[in-house]
C-alpha cells in the first residue's frame, strides 16, 4: 500500500508512531479490527459499560441461564493457556497482562494453569485476557515494545469478541 492509499491519519502514524511503520500490515489490521470489535462487544453486550466485574456479572449470568458456550472461548483459551503458560507456570507473557486486582487474577492463573475447566470460570478467564488486552492497548503499554509480536494475541481477541457478539449481543 503507498501513500496515496493510507488515510491522513495512518500517514501520520507511519510519520510519528514508534514502531508502526515496521508492523506487517495484518497485524495493523488486527489491530484496527479490534477497536471496532470491542466497541461493539461494549455497546451490544456490555450495555456501553465495560469492566471487569460488569463482565462477570455477565458471565454468571449466561451460567445461571446455561447460556455458556464452549466454542465461544474454547480455541481462544487454548491459544492463551500455551501462551501464558508452561508446565503448570505462569510465562514472563502473562505477567505482562498487567491482571489488576479487580480482574480476578486468582481465576485467570487457575484457568490458564488448567487447574479449572469449569465453563464460567473459562469464559471469564477469557474475557478478562480480552479485557487486558484492551487495557493494554488503549491505555498505552503496549507501545512500551511497539505493539510488536501482538497478531496472534488480537487474531484470538477479535475471534472471541465476534462469537460474544454472535450469541449474546443486540446486533
Amino acid at each position: 500500500m503507498d501513500d496515496f492509499e493510507k488515510s491522513a491519519s495512518e500517514q501520520w502514524l507511519y510519520a510519528n508512531a514508534p514502531g508502526f511503520r515496521g508492523l506487517p500490515d495484518q497485524d495493523r489490521r488486527a489491530i484496527f479490527d479490534f477497536s471496532f470489535l470491542w466497541s461493539l462487544f461494549e455497546a451490544q453486550v456490555m450495555d456501553n459499560f465495560a469492566q471487569a466485574q460488569a463482565i462477570s456479572e455477565r458471565v454468571r449470568g449466561w451460567d445461571a441461564g446455561n447460556r455458556i458456550y464452549p466454542e465461544v472461548y474454547e480455541e481462544a483459551l487454548a491459544y492463551f493457556r500455551s501462551r501464558y503458560s508452561l508446565n503448570g507456570e505462569t510465562t514472563d507473557h502473562y505477567d505482562y497482562l498487567n491482571l489488576r486486582r479487580s480482574d480476578y487474577p486468582e481465576l485467570v492463573g487457575r484457568v490458564i494453569r488448567g487447574e479449572s475447566d469449569e465453563p464460567d470460570d473459562s469464559m471469564l478467564c477469557t474475557l478478562m485476557i480480552v479485557w487486558r488486552l484492551r487495557n493494554n492497548l488503549f491505555h498505552g503499554s503496549k507501545w512500551a515494545y511497539q505493539i510488536r509480536g501482538q497478531l496472534d494475541n488480537f487474531t484470538h481477541a477479535n475471534a472471541v469478541l465476534m462469537k460474544v457478539l454472535e450469541r449474546y449481543g443486540r446486533l
